[in-house]
């Protein structure tokens, strides 16, 4: 049996993923990250769950220990989330803790400690191949698979990982911590982004710490068409927020422009596009060119595409991908990789 450290977020997932191993006869380590010290209304990242994910270790007779990472999550996450915003890309926070965070830092911790494996309670499969590496594979509960956001994961990652809920629906997990007693059996599941609260929102987070600048909005012919009031708020294919003067026809942002305050509007049609460049891709075991599925959004539909060169060619038009946002390539079910558009 192998020494395993549990990523517990003080979560319905991670609880039973730390039963489960215990179950399996491992020695488990339960392990949570105290990263956001800010005000949180979540289901992540609060001193409750820190609690909660004591208390359900306690009731598995597991040692339970908190590390500390408050100054790498401001630094790898948070700075990184305020910075993007400031030069109008559009972040994906969660992408960045699990690549900097939970599968850099922490497996660090990992071996450090001696421990042999690490596992988490994400929704999501590690399939392993002929040639003897791995793959990440979609979770049995489409509803709930993470493989968009732990797209990053290689061989060095998926080797010693861990997904013991990845078999099971959600409410299998939730049945089977109802089984054990666990106090987080009916907790809500974590919503949005960690350090910033449903009551303030994205403006009041980005306001205490950027300049945000009010900007024009155009049409594609140029013509200045309305006003937005932070233009580093703006995502490409918004619709809502921009004050536009005219028409019926519904407008969306095709373009946005921060050094010159412009966001361009067009039709539903102006937003598509027959490819998608992307950068800083990382690999499961090797680049890969040729036929792919690919997903842009977290719970977005797989679309047909041949991947050359880091350009995504659509087989049929796409939406343009907002630079920023993660493009995540499938052979089927399971991850070949991914990157960022650009």
């Amino acid at each position: 049996m192998s020494r395993v450290m549990v990523a517990m977020s003080g979560g319905v997932d991670s609880s039973v993923a730390a039963a489960l191993m215990k179950e399996e006869g491992h020695e488990v380590v339960g392990v949570t990250l105290r990263l956001w010290g800010g005000e949180s209304d979540s289901g992540c990242c609060a001193i409750s769950d820190v609690d909660d994910a004591r208390r359900v270790c306690d009731a598995l007779n597991i040692e339970h220990h908190v590390f500390n990472m408050s100054d790498e999550f401001d630094h790898h996450v948070v700075d990184p989330y305020v910075s993007s915003h400031a030069t109008g890309l559009t972040p994906n926070p969660c992408i960045e803790c699990n690549r900097h965070i939970k599968f850099d830092l922490l497996h660090h911790r990992v071996q450090a400690l001696g421990f042999d494996r690490l596992a988490t309670g994400h929704h999501a499969r590690i399939a392993s191949q002929p040639d003897g590496t791995y793959r990440l594979a979609r979770a049995i509960d489409s509803s709930k698979d993470q493989t968009y956001v732990l797209y990053m994961l290689d061989q060095s990652k998926l080797a010693t990982l861990d997904l013991p809920i990845g078999d099971l629906t959600k409410d299998q997990v939730r049945d089977l911590a109802t089984q054990l007693d666990l106090r987080t059996a009916t907790k809500p599941d974590s919503q949005d982004v960690c350090f910033i609260t449903r009551e303030h929102g994205r403006d009041d987070f980005l306001r205490k710490r950027i300049p945000l600048t009010p900007g024009r909005v155009i049409n594609t012919e140029g013509i200045e068409v309305g006003s937005v009031e932070a233009v580093e708020m703006v995502t490409i294919g918004q619709r809502k927020g921009m004050a536009t003067a005219g028409g019926t026809n519904p407008r969306y942002a095709i373009n946005v422009d921060v050094p010159n305050a412009t966001v361009t509007v067009g039709t539903p049609e102006d937003l598509l596009v027959e490819s998608t460049s992307v950068k800083d891709c990382v690999w499961a075991n090797q680049l890969t060119n040729g036929p792919v599925l690919v997903q842009i959004s977290a719970h977005g539909k797989p679309m047909k595409a041949t991947l050359k060169d880091n350009t995504v060619y659509w087989e049929e038009p796409q939406r343009r991908v907002a630079p920023g946002q993660a493009v995540v390539f499938y052979d089927n079910d399971e991850v070949l990789g991914g990157g960022m558009a650009c």
